[in-house]
């Protein structure tokens, strides 16, 4: 038997996809900037049946692509175009195995999408407070080996602060079971870590145990207008000094980069006078009756002494849930208002929040100087340092001729990045699109390290081949 027709017995015929047709969806990346040529695209629906479908491909020798919800910034999923590799989809995943109101954990299968899973949470009066643009598809699993950052990581961190446990299949079919629901358990490592933000080369994460925190009574938003970088540190300064629990989250967004949201989307409108600059202030809290005017109180009280200081040129605060949801939906568009605009580059970096004027200044005439045109349209969580500072080509501007400068525009956002002493990628991973960065930022010893990790646990290379690390030639690139 072929190992398709083996994987077919195991599976069953519905969970082997080979038809082209069937396939397409899952053999490019979200930007589409890579597409592949899967042997077949599988879908377990157990854990059992992920370890038989890894156990038949490490026997026959062939490469696995864990794939979630397929969101990748960077092309963390995507298959080769030689059709000799599989695509282990874990979408048929989708249980809630167990939520206790008492420890304040829920257990859930990687398959389960980020979205489905805070609603399980809140149904239980609980949440999950892990935030991000593509909740609706992204998948717990692909969330966790991606270490997700999003909107809530100035108050909760980034997803792997919320992981108390694994399942783990491992690439010659074992399984850890991690799923362990302790807040302290200090025997060792934490092989749950080793995991998490891996990208899918060391294992496939079928199940976890994940964090909650009590749920929300209380909310409090409000879209700011202000004219520099430094008045919107000014303004989270005030906010942490006056209740810095109740900050969940403050996005930052670019005059430029709100100015395409209102031009390609849909039922948006500008709700404070155009600037240079806006945040997202969303505050939250548990308590009593009153506790959401208390809190709306208190937003409002900081808002008017930043106003009065000349930090803020004009805020707007929500009244109900749909301006606040309306509020979001200006912040969540940009990414799509930007496939919409043109071709862009997009650069998810992070410096010290000192440093982020700077970056902004520099980056900006940096970019300038090799695109005179371009589009600079940041934005991102200003308040743990993460910006998107993406690029999109100018007005009029070909395309393919624009992300042909991909190179040297992320090199002039690199260089500034690296002299202010931040990270190339601060919550997207590396995929695909970033290998070649991390020879010249984390070589040495802390790439070496990683490949002895690597070596450990996947010695063969079938784990999610050219993801993370550099190529060793030109063949391995191209694949």
């Amino acid at each position: 038997m072929s190992l398709l027709d083996d994987l077919r017995a195991a599976l069953g015929d519905r969970a082997v996809l080979t038809d082209p047709a069937e396939t397409a969806g899952y053999s490019s990346d979200w930007r589409r900037l890579y597409s592949g040529l899967p042997l077949a695209v599988i879908r377990p629906s157990s854990t059992d049946q992920v370890v038989r479908a890894v156990t038949l491909c490490a026997k026959a020798g062939v490469a696995i692509i864990p794939q979630g919800g397929n969101t990748s910034m960077v092309g963390g999923a995507v298959p080769s175009v030689d059709g000799t590799e599989i695509v282990l989809s874990l979408e048929r995943l989708r249980a809630l195995r167990a939520i206790d109101p008492v420890d304040l954990t829920m257990t859930v299968e990687a398959g389960v999408t980020l979205a489905a899973a805070q609603a399980m949470a809140a149904e239980q009066g609980m949440l999950l407070p892990l935030s991000i643009s593509s909740e609706g598809s992204a998948q717990i699993g692909g969330v966790l080996a991606t270490n997700a950052g999003g909107n809530n990581t100035l108050r909760f961190g980034n997803a792997r602060d919320l992981v108390l446990g694994l399942e783990v299949v491992l690439a010659d079919g074992q399984v850890w079971h991690g799923l362990r629901h302790l807040h302290k358990d200090n025997t060792g490592y934490a092989l749950r870590q080793v995991f998490v933000g891996s990208e899918g080369t060391l294992g496939i994460i079928t199940a976890a145990v994940l964090r909650l925190q009590p749920g929300v009574t209380a909310r409090a938003s409000a879209f700011c207008a202000l004219p520099s970088v430094e008045q919107a540190l000014a303004l989270l300064a005030r906010l942490r000094a006056r209740d810095a629990g109740a900050l969940h989250a403050f996005e930052y967004m670019s005059g430029g980069s709100v100015d395409l949201v209102l031009a390609h989307i849909e039922g948006v409108a500008r709700p404070v006078e155009a600037a240079a600059h806006y945040v997202l202030v969303d505050c939250a809290a548990s308590g009593p009756e009153g506790a959401a005017q208390a809190l709306q109180d208190r937003l409002e009280d900081v808002l008017g002494a930043a106003l009065e200081a000349g930090e803020l040129t004009d805020a707007a605060l929500a009244q109900n849930e749909a301006q606040r949801l309306a509020f979001w939906k200006i912040r969540e568009e940009h990414a799509e208002a930007q496939k919409r605009a043109g071709a862009s580059i997009k650069n998810d970096i992070s410096v010290p929040l000192a440093a982020l004027p700077e970056l902004m200044d520099a980056a900006a005439a940096a970019c300038r100087a090799l695109v005179p045109g371009i589009r600079i349209a940041p934005f991102g969580h200003l308040g743990d340092g993460n910006i998107h500072f993406n690029l999109v080509q100018p007005t009029g501007a070909g395309g393919a001729a624009f992300l042909a400068q991909s190179e040297p525009l992320m090199e002039a956002v690199g260089e500034v990045v690296r002299r202010l002493s931040g990270s190339f990628s601060a919550e997207h991973g590396v995929g695909r699109l970033k290998t070649g960065m991390m020879q010249s930022w984390r070589g040495g010893v802390e790439l070496d390290l990683m490949r002895r990790i690597k070596s450990a646990l996947d010695p063969a290379g079938r784990l999610n081949p050219r993801v993370i690390f550099p190529a060793k030639n030109a063949e391995d690139a191209a694949g």
